[in-house]
Order: structure tokens, then C-alpha cells, then sequence
């Protein structure tokens, strides 16, 4: 299952620096807008200390993270949606990505310009916000005009999806994004295929001075009471210690982290957040060959957890032998989760959980 992210907001906010740390390295990142020409694509692996356990006590030949794609996007700019800047092809590459990473700038340096001037992270995020609706709105102009000529053979489908997608941009021209305007599941469902910007999920990524880490500072604080009201997620990260701990042996990180009360590495939050942005689980398969996560939606029942390994593997389910993840380190592996009962024959209903340890049996 491919993942993808796409990191965008406006010019020098940090979205390269950022995404170096991701991957790294790799992307150019320079005080001046417009630096990153080309996205950038960076596959990260997700953190999960589960995956250490396991091998542990199997002991595998190779091990195989879930992973999330991340797209540096060039910063956007008033006017995108006409062209401004780079303008409409950026967001065309935002189009693609299943949700969206918002990195906003929380930090005062004069030695970093802001585009705008000054530091205003509700500013900028309605910059960005107003740009996608603008392009959204240009899309659901079209899928009216396609829906009408619809309408107009009797469908009756065609009519209600017309007054749906009529609402939707009345919404847009008021200034709200499609992810305000609290669209029933059944509705999102029926506008998936315009790919529509604002109508993916978000986590804003508040890129800080180390100083104001690990809980933020007042510009965070705007940024998570917007977020609220969006169900959005928020991330606190200096993009600059990160681009800094990516350089260093596992020992000397820890001291760099301890120094500064930090636990772990800001971007384990912001890639685990991003994870669970679409609520997505792992499970795992457990063998010599190798340990392996896989990532399935919260909620998918055992043969579409299979499938992510081989569409065979749906087609032809029998069972999949399930073992919690709890029990299987607890009692060291599969033989002797066996012998002490805790192995289940699962069948085509079960909900597969997080962190379940399977072996499907199947037949094609």
C-alpha cells in the first residue's frame, strides 16, 4: 500500500531542510523561494520497536519496515492558482500525494526571510489554504458542467450528485475547505474521483527553534487550536536539529537528544503521525527469512490484509493463523504460543489488529 505525503507550504518556512532529515539528504534547500524545482520523493521507513522484538526471537535473514513516500513540493505562493510562481504544476504534484504535510514556519530568525515579511503561521496557512481552494473550485466547475449535461438524460443519480457538488463549491467560495465542510463518508465517497486538495487529510508540521521544543511555543499554540477544529494533527519539530541529529552515530544522537529533553528524534513523531494520519495499522509476518509490517486500514478484515502481500492470497483465503503481537513476544514465539493456545484460526470476517501476527493459509 502506497503511501504518499506531500510536504508543502509557503517559501523558507523549512519544508526542504525538513525533508533532508527525512531522507537523509538529497534535497537542495537554500534561503530563497523556489529552490526545490523538481519534487523531491524520500521513502521513510516507520518506526516501530515492535519490529526489534520480533527479531529478536526469530532471529530473521532481513527485516522489512512499513514506509511512508514523502513529496518535497516547492513552496506556493499567493497566486498559485493562477499561475503565480510555480504555480499550477506544484499543485498538480499535491494532487497525486493522499494527504498532506503543512509545514509552518513557528520560529524567528532574521536571518531567514518570510515571503510575507513577517511571522504569522495563521497567515500563511490560509495563503496555502486559499490557493488549493481556488484550484478546487476550478475543478468542481468542471465536474458540474460534465454533471449537468447529465442531468439533463433523466439520471437521477446525476441530480443528486449535482446538488452535492453545487453545495461543495458554494462552501469553497465562502472559504471553506472540503475537510470543514463535514461531508458524510457516503459524500466524500462521490466526489473521490475529482482528487480534490482540501479534501485531503493534514498534519501540520511546526517547524520551531530548539528552544521551544519539545511542547511547542505561542505560534504553536494558534496552530493546534486551528487544527481542532479540523481534526487535524500537529507535530512540533525544529527542522534544523533534525537536519543536525541526521549526522550523528546512535550514541552521539542520544546525547544531543538528552541535552536537549528530548526522547527521540522529532521525525519518528512527524512519520508516525503521518502513518496515522489515514488510520493506518501494521501487522506482521514473522519467519527466518525475514520480518515484515505490512500496512492495511484500521478496520480491514483478514483477506484484504492479505492481499497487500498478493491478490492471491484474497482470492483464494482459507484462514489466517493469528497470534496478538503481545503473546507472541511474550511467550517467544510461535511454537510456544501454539503449545500454550493462544495461535486462532481466524476466518474471512475476522478484523485484523494492530500488530497481529499472521500466516495465511490460502488456495488458488
Amino acid at each position: 500500500m502506497a503511501l504518499s505525503i506531500g510536504i508543502v507550504g509557503l517559501p523558507n518556512v523549512g519544508k526542504s531542510t525538513l525533508f533532508n532529515a527525512l531522507n537523509g539528504g538529497g534535497a537542495e534547500a537554500a534561503n530563497y523561494p523556489f529552490c526545490t524545482i523538481d519534487p523531491n520523493v524520500g521513502i521513510v521507513k516507520v518506526p516501530d520497536p515492535r519490529m526489534d522484538a520480533l527479531a529478536k526471537i526469530v532471529n530473521p535473514q532481513a527485516m522489512q519496515h512499513a514506509v511512508v513516500e514523502f513529496v518535497d513540493i516547492a513552496g506556493l505562493v499567493a497566486g498559485a492558482a493562477s499561475g503565480e510562481g510555480l504555480g499550477n504544476k506544484f499543485l498538480a504534484n499535491i494532487r497525486e500525494c493522499s494527504a498532506i504535510a503543512h509545514v509552518v514556519r513557528c520560529f524567528e530568525d532574521e536571518n531567514v526571510t518570510h515571503v510575507a515579511g513577517k511571522i504569522d503561521p495563521l497567515s500563511d496557512i490560509e495563503v496555502i489554504d486559499t490557493e488549493l481552494m481556488l484550484k478546487d473550485m476550478e475543478t468542481v466547475e468542471k465536474a458540474i458542467a460534465r454533471t449537468e449535461k447529465q442531468c439533463k438524460t433523466g439520471d437521477k443519480d446525476a441530480k443528486a450528485l449535482l446538488e452535492l457538488q453545487q453545495r461543495v463549491l458554494k462552501g469553497l467560495e465562502d472559504g471553506v475547505t472540503v475537510r470543514r465542510q463535514q461531508l458524510s463518508d457516503d459524500e466524500l465517497g462521490k466526489l473521490r474521483d475529482l482528487w480534490l486538495l482540501t479534501g485531503k487529510p493534514v498534519i501540520y508540521i511546526t517547524n520551531v527553534d530548539d528552544g521551544s521544543l519539545p511542547d511547542g511555543n505561542a505560534y504553536v499554540e494558534q496552530v493546534r487550536a486551528f487544527a481542532e477544529q479540523e481534526g487535524a494533527r500537529v507535530a512540533v519539530v525544529s527542522a534544523q536539529i533534525e537536519s543536525e541529529l541526521v549526522e550523528m552515530d546512535a550514541e552521539s544522537q542520544a546525547e544531543f537528544l538528552s541535552d536537549l529533553g528530548l526522547a527521540e528524534p522529532g521525525l519518528n513523531t512527524v512519520i508516525r503521525e503521518a502513518y496515522a494520519l489515514l488510520d493506518l495499522i501494521s501487522y506482521f509476518t514473522a519467519g527466518v527469512k525475514e520480518v515484515r509490517a505490512w500496512t492495511i486500514h484500521r478496520g480491514d478484515t483478514a483477506p484484504k490484509a492479505a492481499a497487500v502481500i498478493h491478490n492471491d492470497f484474497e482470492k483464494g483465503f482459507i484462514r489466517a493463523e493469528t497470534i496478538a503481537y503481545e503473546d507472541f513476544v511474550a511467550l517467544g514465539g510461535e511454537a510456544k504460543a501454539r503449545e500454550a493456545g493462544k495461535m486462532r484460526l481466524e476466518g474471512k470476517e475476522y478484523v485484523v489488529q494492530d500488530g497481529d501476527v499472521l500466516h495465511f493459509r490460502f488456495n488458488v
